[in-house]
Protein backbone atom coordinates (compact mmCIF):
# COMPACT_ATOMS: atom_id res chain seq x y z
CA UNK A 1 0.00 0.00 0.00
CA UNK A 2 2.95 2.35 0.91
CA UNK A 3 4.45 1.98 -2.60
CA UNK A 4 1.46 2.65 -4.40
CA UNK A 5 0.72 5.63 -2.77
CA UNK A 6 3.97 7.48 -1.74
CA UNK A 7 5.98 6.48 -4.82
CA UNK A 8 2.92 7.75 -7.12
CA UNK A 9 2.68 10.94 -4.95
CA UNK A 10 6.61 12.01 -4.94
CA UNK A 11 6.10 11.35 -8.55
CA UNK A 12 3.55 14.17 -8.79
CA UNK A 13 5.19 16.11 -6.39
CA UNK A 14 8.13 15.84 -8.51
CA UNK A 15 6.22 16.99 -11.49
CA UNK A 16 4.76 19.89 -9.72
CA UNK A 17 7.99 20.95 -8.49
CA UNK A 18 9.22 21.28 -12.43
CA UNK A 19 6.47 23.18 -13.54
CA UNK A 20 6.07 25.93 -10.66
CA UNK A 21 8.95 26.15 -8.11
CA UNK A 22 10.87 29.74 -9.51
CA UNK A 23 14.04 27.42 -9.77
CA UNK A 24 12.68 25.43 -12.95
CA UNK A 25 9.86 26.94 -14.30
CA UNK A 26 11.74 29.70 -16.08
CA UNK A 27 13.17 26.91 -18.21
CA UNK A 28 9.76 25.05 -19.39
CA UNK A 29 6.98 25.61 -21.03
CA UNK A 30 4.05 25.53 -18.71
CA UNK A 31 1.35 23.59 -20.84
CA UNK A 32 4.01 21.43 -22.39
CA UNK A 33 5.00 20.63 -18.89
CA UNK A 34 1.78 19.99 -17.83
CA UNK A 35 0.44 17.77 -21.15
CA UNK A 36 3.10 15.98 -20.35
CA UNK A 37 2.67 15.54 -16.82
CA UNK A 38 -1.03 14.40 -17.58
CA UNK A 39 0.33 11.63 -19.76
CA UNK A 40 2.14 10.21 -16.90
CA UNK A 41 -0.86 10.59 -14.48
CA UNK A 42 -2.50 8.10 -16.83
CA UNK A 43 0.76 6.44 -16.62
CA UNK A 44 1.11 5.92 -13.11
CA UNK A 45 -2.67 4.84 -13.13
CA UNK A 46 -3.02 2.24 -15.24
CA UNK A 47 0.57 0.93 -14.12
CA UNK A 48 -0.27 1.05 -10.31
CA UNK A 49 -4.55 0.14 -10.76
CA UNK A 50 -6.98 -2.10 -12.00
CA UNK A 51 -10.48 -2.29 -12.96
CA UNK A 52 -11.07 0.59 -13.77
CA UNK A 53 -13.79 0.08 -16.18
CA UNK A 54 -16.43 0.10 -12.76
CA UNK A 55 -15.24 3.99 -12.25
CA UNK A 56 -16.99 5.34 -15.65
CA UNK A 57 -21.08 5.30 -16.21
CA UNK A 58 -22.55 7.18 -18.61
CA UNK A 59 -25.74 8.08 -18.14
CA UNK A 60 -27.81 11.73 -18.07
CA UNK A 61 -28.16 11.94 -14.24
CA UNK A 62 -23.77 11.82 -13.69
CA UNK A 63 -23.56 13.69 -16.84
CA UNK A 64 -25.89 16.71 -15.56
CA UNK A 65 -24.39 16.88 -11.95
CA UNK A 66 -21.09 16.74 -14.04
CA UNK A 67 -22.19 19.98 -15.49
CA UNK A 68 -23.97 21.81 -12.86
CA UNK A 69 -20.66 21.00 -10.56
CA UNK A 70 -18.95 22.74 -12.72
CA UNK A 71 -20.45 25.83 -13.14
CA UNK A 72 -20.78 25.55 -8.92
CA UNK A 73 -17.56 26.00 -9.06
CA UNK A 74 -16.46 28.58 -11.09
CA UNK A 75 -19.58 30.70 -8.95
CA UNK A 76 -17.87 29.74 -5.87
CA UNK A 77 -14.57 30.72 -7.21
CA UNK A 78 -16.29 33.92 -8.83
CA UNK A 79 -17.34 35.12 -5.09
CA UNK A 80 -14.56 34.00 -3.55
CA UNK A 81 -11.92 35.92 -5.68
CA UNK A 82 -14.25 38.96 -4.54
CA UNK A 83 -13.75 38.03 -0.85
CA UNK A 84 -10.24 37.54 -1.25
CA UNK A 85 -9.49 40.34 -3.21
CA UNK A 86 -11.24 43.16 -0.41
CA UNK A 87 -9.26 41.30 2.23
CA UNK A 88 -5.91 40.59 1.16
CA UNK A 89 -3.68 42.83 -0.90
CA UNK A 90 -1.70 39.89 -2.27
CA UNK A 91 -4.77 38.55 -3.75
CA UNK A 92 -4.79 40.19 -6.78
CA UNK A 93 -1.64 40.17 -7.89
CA UNK A 94 -1.09 36.33 -6.98
CA UNK A 95 -4.03 34.90 -9.23
CA UNK A 96 -2.60 37.22 -12.07
CA UNK A 97 0.58 35.71 -12.21
CA UNK A 98 -1.33 32.17 -12.66
CA UNK A 99 -3.34 34.08 -15.61
CA UNK A 100 0.27 34.66 -16.96
CA UNK A 101 0.70 31.63 -17.93
CA UNK A 102 -1.59 31.35 -20.72
CA UNK A 103 0.14 35.00 -21.81
CA UNK A 104 1.09 34.16 -25.83
CA UNK A 105 0.41 30.54 -25.80
CA UNK A 106 -1.95 29.26 -28.21
CA UNK A 107 -5.73 29.58 -26.89
CA UNK A 108 -6.85 26.32 -28.87
CA UNK A 109 -3.57 24.14 -27.68
CA UNK A 110 -4.63 24.87 -24.18
CA UNK A 111 -7.87 24.44 -25.17
CA UNK A 112 -7.73 20.76 -26.22
CA UNK A 113 -5.05 19.86 -23.50
CA UNK A 114 -7.65 21.10 -20.78
CA UNK A 115 -10.48 19.18 -22.33
CA UNK A 116 -9.31 16.14 -23.46
CA UNK A 117 -5.89 15.71 -21.54
CA UNK A 118 -4.90 17.57 -18.27
CA UNK A 119 -8.49 17.13 -16.24
CA UNK A 120 -9.61 14.09 -17.10
CA UNK A 121 -6.16 12.69 -16.26
CA UNK A 122 -6.10 14.82 -13.02
CA UNK A 123 -9.46 13.19 -12.35
CA UNK A 124 -8.04 9.47 -12.92
CA UNK A 125 -5.19 10.07 -11.01
CA UNK A 126 -6.35 12.23 -7.91
CA UNK A 127 -9.69 10.69 -7.82
CA UNK A 128 -9.75 7.24 -9.49
CA UNK A 129 -6.51 5.91 -7.96
CA UNK A 130 -5.42 7.71 -5.66
CA UNK A 131 -8.62 8.59 -3.66
CA UNK A 132 -9.97 4.97 -4.52
CA UNK A 133 -6.72 3.16 -3.06
CA UNK A 134 -6.52 5.11 0.38
CA UNK A 135 -10.59 4.41 0.65
CA UNK A 136 -10.10 0.61 0.39
CA UNK A 137 -7.18 1.30 3.39
CA UNK A 138 -8.35 3.61 5.56
CA UNK A 139 -11.99 4.02 5.16
CA UNK A 140 -13.37 7.24 2.48
CA UNK A 141 -13.37 10.72 4.51
CA UNK A 142 -9.86 9.32 5.52
CA UNK A 143 -9.12 9.21 2.14
CA UNK A 144 -10.94 12.27 0.92
CA UNK A 145 -9.35 14.55 3.21
CA UNK A 146 -5.92 12.95 2.58
CA UNK A 147 -5.63 13.38 -1.37
CA UNK A 148 -7.64 16.77 -0.94
CA UNK A 149 -4.32 18.11 0.88
CA UNK A 150 -1.86 16.37 -1.25
CA UNK A 151 -3.66 17.76 -4.32
CA UNK A 152 -3.15 20.83 -2.73
CA UNK A 153 0.13 20.61 -1.33
CA UNK A 154 1.92 19.27 -4.62
CA UNK A 155 1.02 23.33 -5.56
CA UNK A 156 2.89 25.04 -2.94
CA UNK A 157 6.17 25.26 -4.60
CA UNK A 158 4.57 27.86 -6.55
CA UNK A 159 4.52 29.45 -3.65
CA UNK A 160 1.39 31.71 -4.61
CA UNK A 161 -1.27 30.99 -1.76
CA UNK A 162 -3.86 31.76 -3.86
CA UNK A 163 -2.79 28.54 -6.46
CA UNK A 164 -2.64 26.38 -3.17
CA UNK A 165 -5.93 27.54 -1.82
CA UNK A 166 -7.75 27.24 -5.00
CA UNK A 167 -5.99 23.71 -5.43
CA UNK A 168 -7.01 22.36 -1.94
CA UNK A 169 -10.75 24.08 -2.62
CA UNK A 170 -10.75 21.95 -5.90
CA UNK A 171 -9.87 18.86 -4.18
CA UNK A 172 -12.01 19.12 -1.77
CA UNK A 173 -14.67 19.94 -3.96
CA UNK A 174 -13.92 16.75 -6.56
CA UNK A 175 -13.28 14.63 -3.86
CA UNK A 176 -16.69 15.60 -2.28
CA UNK A 177 -18.18 14.64 -5.96
CA UNK A 178 -16.22 11.43 -6.45
CA UNK A 179 -16.84 10.01 -2.78
CA UNK A 180 -20.81 10.38 -3.18
CA UNK A 181 -21.32 9.59 -7.26
CA UNK A 182 -18.06 6.94 -7.61
CA UNK A 183 -18.40 8.03 -10.76
CA UNK A 184 -15.44 9.73 -12.83
CA UNK A 185 -17.65 10.48 -16.04
CA UNK A 186 -18.62 13.03 -13.72
CA UNK A 187 -15.59 14.60 -12.17
CA UNK A 188 -14.01 14.49 -15.31
CA UNK A 189 -16.74 16.64 -17.31
CA UNK A 190 -17.08 19.03 -13.93
CA UNK A 191 -12.73 19.32 -13.91
CA UNK A 192 -13.09 19.71 -18.05
CA UNK A 193 -15.24 22.24 -18.12
CA UNK A 194 -14.35 24.08 -14.62
CA UNK A 195 -10.99 24.53 -16.74
CA UNK A 196 -12.01 25.34 -19.45
CA UNK A 197 -14.28 28.24 -18.06
CA UNK A 198 -12.10 29.78 -15.30
CA UNK A 199 -8.70 29.75 -17.54
CA UNK A 200 -10.34 30.49 -21.18
CA UNK A 201 -13.75 31.05 -21.40
CA UNK A 202 -14.89 33.16 -18.29
CA UNK A 203 -11.60 34.34 -16.30
CA UNK A 204 -11.77 36.18 -13.41
CA UNK A 205 -8.80 38.32 -12.55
Amino acid sequence: MKKKVLLPSLITALLWFIMFSPWTAQYVNFWYSMSCSALVLWFLSIWFSQNFKQQFQINYKDIFIGIASAVLLWIIFFFGDFISKCFFDFAAPQVHSIYEIKNKQNILFISFALIFLIGPAEEIFWRGYLQRTLTEKYGKYVAYISTALIYGLVHIWSFNFMLVMAALICGLFWGLLYMYRRNLVTNIISHALWDLAIFILFPIN
